[in-house]
């Protein structure tokens, strides 16, 4: 039996999106132990089988001590487990990690989510990245990415590892986000939904100016919401927002399939995203998608980041759809994520990898 060593920055994000492929290692004989600096999830991943070990992450500061010590404290973690492969997920793990991994000799399988702020502002912190991610994934023996942007930026910048292997993001559990009849809210109500962080790069404040403009247009005919937690200074403004009757803040929901079935878009002017599960979930659920679309025009509305009076010309155009109309762009999407998003597609990638490199070949 295996044993595989799984580094990760979030127990919800781990479990919500890799959970198939948790499963599937179990399943197939490996022992899995997952380092995870929360414990949001760890009853459901300790239930299933894995073992769970806490290591603490400063998942968005930049701080040399604390990131010094995460490095030093995933060197003991592996030299003391003694995995036979490290799967690792985000930014700092994949780094530290990576270099961690290097360091001991022991072999890697990194999976690069998003590329983060710091590729889109550039300046000397993205050199400083760029130098740290070329150290730590040099020796790394697959980097996953979830769309081909991101691999296109990391190898424009010189970052390489042995192999390379492109998915569709983490896929969608198509059993777990089924396809849901259209609202058809008998009130007349147009609701839009946000879910994710509430912070600037997650185009909030694009996303609260167009509440603002098509309530003051539409009136109670519309309705907007953002499910999430605050991850910026945004609690005085989402206050306000509530206070004027313009938005709806719903704290971060383990569940997020109820709150989706009850809306009539979902709206996501994310600034960059690796491959959004939120867009995959929204489209599974049959819904119609505003902003970063799978296909544009036919399942939902794709907008520029960071494009305010963009994103309110889309958000009208569909206040203007029948529900018929709204009702074929929702399925369009379902169909869709059918043919080109299955999380076992993206499972079966992880798999053929990782027996690859447990078996030597």
């Amino acid at each position: 039996m295996s044993k595989i060593l799984i580094l990760a920055n979030s127990s919800s994000g781990l479990y919500d999106f890799r959970n198939e492929l948790i499963c599937a290692l179990l399943e197939a004989g490996h022992e899995v132990v997952i380092s995870l600096p929360d414990d949001v999830k760890n009853r459901e991943l300790t239930e299933e089988g894995c073992r769970v070990i806490h290591t603490e992450i400063n998942r968005r500061g930049v701080n040399p001590v604390q990131d010094l010590g995460l490095l030093r404290e995933y060197i003991r973690l592996i030299r003391r487990e003694k995995p036979d492969l490290v799967l690792s997920y985000t930014i700092k793990p994949n780094i530290y990690g990576g270099m961690a991994c290097r360091l001991v000799h022991m072999p890697q399988i990194a999976t690069v989510t998003g590329l983060g702020t710091t590729f889109e502002r550039g300046g000397v912190l993205l050199k400083l990245i760029v130098a740290m991610y070329k150290v730590a994934l040099k020796k790394c023996r697959c980097l996953f990415f979830q769309n081909e942007e991101n691999a296109g930026k990391f190898a424009s910048h010189g970052i390489r590892a042995s192999k390379t292997v492109i998915v569709h993001g983490s896929g969608v559990n198509l059993k777990k986000h089924s396809a849901e009849d259209y609202p058809g809210h008998a009130d007349d109500v147009t609701r839009f939904l946000y879910v994710g962080r509430i912070m600037k790069e997650k185009g909030m404040d694009e996303y609260l100016h167009a509440a603002r403009t098509l309530h003051d247009r539409y009136g109670d005919r519309v309705s907007f919401a953002a499910v999430g937690y605050y991850d910026d200074d945004y609690e005085t403004v989402i206050s306000e927002a509530e206070k004027e009757g313009y938005l709806k803040r719903i704290p971060f929901q383990k569940d997020i399939h109820p709150y989706m079935k009850e809306a009539d878009a979902i709206v996501h002017p994310s600034y960059h995203e690796g491959m959004s599960n939120v867009i995959m979930e929204a489209a599974a659920c049959a819904r119609p998608v505003c902003r970063e679309m799978i296909d544009p025009d036919v399942s939902g509305y794709l907008v520029s980041p960071r494009d305010a009076e963009a994103l309110i010309r889309a958000l009208d155009r569909f206040m203007n759809l029948t529900e018929d109309e709204r009702r074929a762009m929702g399925q369009a999407g379902r169909r869709y994520v059918e043919e080109h998003f299955d999380r076992q597609d993206v499972v079966s990638n992880y798999i053929r990898e990782i027996e690859a490199i447990i078996n030597g070949r």
